[in-house]
């Protein structure tokens, strides 16, 4: 996630837009707020998530598939 010395960049995106993006409910998104998973930005009483934070977020999960398990001949 993004830190003070390395701010986050891009869109400031809504949780709506959050919610859109991740093909979810908007309660996913809140919850990763609500539980600090996510870098986001608060304006006034307003909460925005970067597009690089969601990024970074998406690239946290990603789980890269096994090789092929092959048999050697005996």
């Amino acid at each position: 996630m993004a830190s003070k010395n390395n701010p986050p960049t891009g869109r400031l995106l809504t949780v709506d837009q959050v919610a859109e993006l991740l093909n979810t409910s908007v309660r996913y998104p809140r919850r990763l707020i609500e539980e600090r998973r996510i870098t986001f930005v608060r304006i006034g009483r307003h909460v925005r998530i970067p597009e690089s934070s969601l990024d970074e977020f998406i690239t946290a999960g990603v789980v890269e598939p096994l090789r092929p398990h092959t048999r050697r001949a005996a």
